[in-house]
């Protein structure tokens, strides 16, 4: 886990970045809590964050899901059950589209991004959890956070089909996110000799 070793390093300064914890439900149960790196994409960071505590996410579909690669949702326009699933991954929020932010932070397993169409300045509220590495994907869009706890869940998000990893069926789906105030530190390795 890089974690604020690494954001520290890249920052330069002491911070405490916020996090968030995610509750998915559908073949996927349980809690996601991501690390989010607010000094390395600060304007993506207060995105998400103002997004779900307006309660923007809940309900949100996993609408995109490759099995190997990622799982995308935070679809606030398109992305719910009940609505055409055809238009999942097409929309955003009501706020403007964000100028990238890319770092040197490598999309490796754990890693979250926003997602983004052509335009490297065209994220907007749509983001993606990486099941595996991508090194393609470095430089060419927005870091914002990294899975610290509950990446079993991730792992059992329901896949899509096909090169675009569409779900078909009801895909899983985000039911509440949580914005944490402290750093969600992943918790401490038992001392050896602790039996646990």
């Amino acid at each position: 886990m890089r974690s604020l070793a690494l954001l520290l390093c890249l920052a330069g300064t002491p911070a405490l970045a916020t996090g968030l914890e995610i509750d998915v439900t559908g073949d996927a149960q349980g809690t996601i809590v991501i690390d989010l790196f607010e000094d390395v994409a600060p304007q993506h960071v207060e995105r998400i964050t103002t997004l779900a505590a307006e309660g923007a996410y809940d309900g949100v579909v996993f609408h995109r899901v490759i099995d190997g690669f990622m799982a995308q949702t935070g679809d606030v326009e398109f992305g719910r059950l009940g609505q055409d699933m055809r238009y999942a991954g097409r929309g955003g929020s009501a706020y403007p589209d964000l100028p990238q932010e890319f770092s040197d932070i490598p999309y490796e397993r754990g890693i979250v991004g926003m997602a983004r169409a052509q335009d490297p300045n065209s994220a907007n509220s749509q983001f993606f959890i990486m099941f595996d590495a991508a090194p393609p994907l470095n430089g060419q869009y927005t870091v914002v956070g990294e899975v610290v706890a509950g990446m079993e869940v991730v792992d059992a998000i329901k896949r899509g089909r096909g090169r675009n990893g569409a779900v078909i069926g009801e895909p899983d789906r985000m039911v509440a996110l949580r914005v944490l105030e402290e750093d969600p530190a992943p918790p401490e390795e038992p001392a050896e000799g602790d039996g646990g």
